[in-house]
């Protein structure tokens, strides 16, 4: 029994002639004929009574009649699901992501996406930068926003957005003052820092060692909202992006921007092939690109 015998013989009940149900299908009437006949070979039973007026179910074809519509409707509706997979509007997409990008960015970006293309399932998964480079390089998620950093990953890479980092300090701290300064006029005061592994620990804890100074570290947590309250607070200060400031709102403390050439970053989109995507992770990295499509080398 197959799906285009069902189908012609739902046409002909509904036409109630083989010719007129043969004509709506751009069939020749006796291969219509023939369709019938065999399905009722197959299932030992008449489906249809013909007459000279035409052509009337059976019980048992009434019984087909219904259950065959259901089974078309089926198929057709599992066709148009599948079709969404090939046009991207159907799938699953693997996104890796460091914690500048999920606590800044994406939160905005991916429910807008996901408005536009309701189908498509996303899995976030927060990682450092180099973490996400390799893991992309491995095929293990299908597009990783990072920020820029040297890797022998290969991997293509697009970019994502500008960062600028800078301290936040409580009202009262003696670094309040300023409204611009290097980070090495951050080095005798109390910080809360990401922990380590982070592209910024490594930044910041590099910077002090070529200076022969070390960071006096209060706390280390794991995001940009544990830093603003702890700092709020009076624990201490944080580096962090300008971004997270504007996201979190903490009344008590003042952001002072960084001069450090380092501070100036780039977040980028990196993905082991764009030919290579699905059609669904192809729309979300030109969503996440904003139609930017300039191509940056590795770092």
């Amino acid at each position: 029994m197959d799906l285009v015998s069902l189908r012609f013989f739902v046409r002909v009940v509904e036409e109630g002639t083989i010719s007129q149900a043969a004509q709506r299908e751009h069939i020749a009437a006796a291969a219509v004929s023939r369709r019938i006949a065999d399905l009722e070979d197959q299932l030992g039973t008449p489906l249809l009574r013909r007459t000279n007026k035409g052509v009337h179910p059976t019980q048992a074809g009434m019984e087909l009649l219904y259950r065959a519509r259901s089974i078309l409707n089926s198929v057709q509706d599992l066709k148009s699901h599948l079709q969404g997979y090939s046009q991207g509007q159907q799938g699953h997409i693997h996104l890796l992501a460091n914690i500048s990008v999920i606590s800044q960015h994406l939160p905005h970006i991916l429910a807008d996406f996901i408005s536009a293309h309701p189908g498509v399932q996303l899995k976030i998964e927060e990682k450092n930068s180099l973490e996400i480079v390799y893991e992309i390089e491995k095929s293990q998620a299908d597009i990783g926003i990072y920020t820029a950093l040297p890797h022998d990953a290969d991997i293509e890479s697009y970019f994502f957005r500008h960062d600028h980092l800078g301290v936040l300090v409580p009202l009262d701290h003696d670094l309040a003052q300023f409204n611009r300064l290097f980070f090495e006029q951050c080095l005798d005061y109390d910080h809360i820092i990401l922990r380590a592994g982070t592209q910024l620990n490594y930044q910041i804890t590099k910077i002090a060692m070529e200076a022969n100074r070390s960071i006096p570290v209060r706390a280390e947590i794991d995001s940009y909202e544990a830093m603003c309250l702890l700092v709020n607070a009076g624990m201490g200060i944080g580096v962090l992006p300008h971004q997270s400031t504007q996201t979190f709102q903490i009344p008590n403390t003042r952001f002072v921007w960084l001069n450090d050439a380092w501070a100036q970053r780039e977040l980028l989109i990196g993905v082991r092939r764009k030919k290579e995507l699905s059609p669904s992770a192809k729309i979300l990295l030109e969503f996440l690109q904003n139609n930017d499509t300039t191509y940056v080398k590795n770092i």
